[in-house]
């Protein structure tokens, strides 16, 4: 694997990820060459992104009727390492990686059969007020959350 910007030493990298979902490729997401297509890592990216955050809680509060506040992803992006194929099984993870004052940088990471890893990601999510636009700080709760995430099984 090529240098990555984000990832300074892989081995460490890989072993700090704890929170995965598994997916299997289905015939639909690949293109005419029978790979998966480019676009759909970003879909597996929100899928485990969202389960992820479901586990802190985080969801049920921005999805409340009293909630004013909303995560929007600011940037997202895909670093490609081997092809996959329908049929696939992908162990796609999540992990904090930094904590701003109301943004996360999110790193992702996708094996084949949980042993080679076939893309990587990051990505910053920040939390804003749905009505102005305008971010917001996170509580002490949710950062608390966020850093225990850092250093805990949270499968």
């Amino acid at each position: 694997m090529g240098k990555i910007s984000y990832i300074e030493h892989l081995e460490e990298w890989q072993r700090s990820f704890h929170f995965f979902r598994r997916i299997n490729v289905r015939f639909c997401e690949t293109d005419m060459f029978g790979h998966l297509n480019n676009t759909v890592p970003f879909i597996y990216f929100e899928e485990v992104r969202t389960e992820f955050l479901q586990s802190l809680g985080f969801m049920d509060y921005w999805t409340s009727k009293e909630s004013s506040e909303i995560p929007v992803v600011a940037d997202l992006q895909c670093d490609f390492l081997k092809q996959v194929f329908f049929g696939d099984e992908l162990y796609v993870y999540v992990k904090v990686h930094d904590i701003g004052r109301s943004s996360v940088d999110l790193h992702y990471m996708a094996k084949k059969d949980n042993k080679e890893v076939v893309f990587v990601g990051r990505g910053t999510l920040v939390q804003i007020n749905k009505h102005t636009g305008k971010s917001v700080p996170w509580s002490d709760e949710m950062r608390q959350k966020l850093q225990q995430s850092q250093t805990m099984l949270v499968i």
